[in-house]
């Protein structure tokens, strides 16, 4: 019996230099950093897996949130998502947080951001955001259905005085953008300026106080899937930049 005893204590002071050890090589394991991802307007958590996969791989916790885009305001949209996110980050914990996000998600954040102060903020990547709002709006919002598919938030996402991306004013924090400049959809691009990426024109995507910019040959509903783009967010989440030398 006490040889036993004595044995199981062996195998686990054993254990606990192995978790140690562990601790000292992988730290990133058990303390990582989080990025908090939000997908676009009638969009799901689904459109997002590839770059979890792609985060995960390099160590940081991940957070991708499914938000009911189609069904509140943009105001009453960004608490709840960033809310979830940061949620699932761990509320306790201090290591940084960042976000990486798709469309109006990026809205989303920027109006969190304008009315949250959050400690442990690291980068932003915003891809095909409507920064500026877009012309398809403007054009679209009385057509029959549009307000249906699109719900309330899409509706804020135009150009003119009840635009809520232009209410919003510049950023102050670590913003890097991905703007898309390859269409699938000429209908839509009859009222954007070119380039566009069939949602939003290059110019739009851009905001004041931003700390890079990169345009890519990707269209809006796969820009964020493209392993190009998604090495640029791993570069930005990473250094505060993107690679100078695409992949």
């Amino acid at each position: 019996m006490r040889k036993r005893f004595l044995n199981r204590i062996v195998e686990g002071f054993r254990s606990f230099k192995l978790i140690v050890v562990f601790c000292v090589i992988f730290p990133g394991s058990v303390n990582a950093e989080c990025v908090i991802l939000l997908h676009g307007l009638a969009r799901t958590a689904g459109s997002m897996t590839k770059l979890e996969s792609a985060l995960d791989a390099r160590g940081y916790r991940v957070a991708n949130v499914d938000y009911p885009s189609r069904e509140k305001t943009i105001e009453a949209l960004a608490p709840l998502a960033v809310g979830t996110g940061l949620g699932m980050c761990g509320p306790e914990s201090n290591d940084a947080v960042h976000f990486v996000t798709h469309s109006m998600g990026g809205i989303l954040v920027r109006h969190y951001l304008k009315n949250n102060k959050l400690e442990n903020l690291g980068h932003v990547v915003m891809i095909a955001p409507p920064n500026q709002g877009s012309e398809v709006v403007d054009n679209l919002a009385e057509v029959p259905g549009f307000a249906l598919v699109n719900g309330p938030a899409g509706l804020q996402l135009g150009t003119g005085e009840n635009s809520v991306p232009l209410q919003l004013g510049p950023v102050d924090y670590s913003v890097g953008i991905i703007a898309g400049t390859k269409t699938f959809n000429p209908m839509l691009s009859q009222f954007l300026p070119n380039p566009d990426d069939g949602k939003v024109s290059v110019e739009r995507t851009k905001v004041e106080g931003m700390a890079d910019f990169r345009a890519v040959n990707v269209s809006h509903p796969f820009i964020m899937k493209d392993d190009a783009v998604i090495e640029q967010v791993l570069n930005f989440i990473k250094t505060g930049e993107f690679s100078s030398h695409p992949p």
